[in-house]
């Protein structure tokens, strides 16, 4: 068993006309993981609206206070409050950085592109934090400010941006798409 952290990425596309309580049994799910040892946070990715499957994300110290999670009888009883308002559920789980980029099929893209995206969700979110604060803690010495600017950034970039950059570059990072693809799609059309 794992003792690096571990997560767990579950989709599951919401049954026709039960987002509300969908949700509502989302919340509890994971008010219920919050007190499970070993639990380090969860998140949720919603659909784009041409779309019905989230995205969940449960992350644990380690396989063990995963596996317990997952074989709780307080789980497994939230579970079957959850029939019906869900469709084709799906899951796999990931250890360490390949957590956040492994596709459903298996594939971990390129280090390089792990960093670029990594990079695109942090630069913004960085830059939006030290207009905000830098001003304030401009005077603090460096390692109480980069520890207060690191607590406040870590989980919002762990839970949010980096899912979000990962979702929104899968096509890229998955080899699928790539920028000279559309470098030469205008090139041809734009020549005379």
């Amino acid at each position: 068993m794992s003792t690096s952290p571990v997560t767990l990425m579950v989709a599951r596309r919401v049954a026709s006309s039960r987002y509300h309580d969908f949700n509502r049994w989302l919340n509890e799910g994971r008010d219920l993981a919050a007190d499970f040892p070993g639990y380090l946070g969860s998140g949720v990715l919603a659909p784009p609206k041409s779309d019905n499957e989230y995205q969940i994300i449960f992350r644990f110290s380690s396989s063990n206070t995963l596996s317990a999670w997952e074989h709780s009888a307080s789980r497994n009883a939230w579970l079957q409050r959850g029939k019906g308002l869900y469709n084709a559920p799906h899951e796999h789980r990931a250890t360490g950085l390949d957590a956040w980029f492994q596709s459903s099929s298996g594939i971990t893209p390129a280090r390089w592109k792990q960093a670029v995206a990594v990079w695109l969700a942090f630069f913004p979110v960085s830059l939006l934090f030290n207009w905000l604060f830098g001003n304030a803690l401009a005077d603090w010495p460096m390692v109480p400010r980069i520890l207060v600017s690191t607590m406040m950034l870590t989980p919002v970039m762990v839970f949010l941006f980096i899912p979000l950059s990962t979702r929104v570059l899968a096509p890229w990072l998955e080899g699928k798409w790539s920028p000279f693809d559309v470098l030469s799609r205008w090139f041809n059309e734009h020549r005379t």
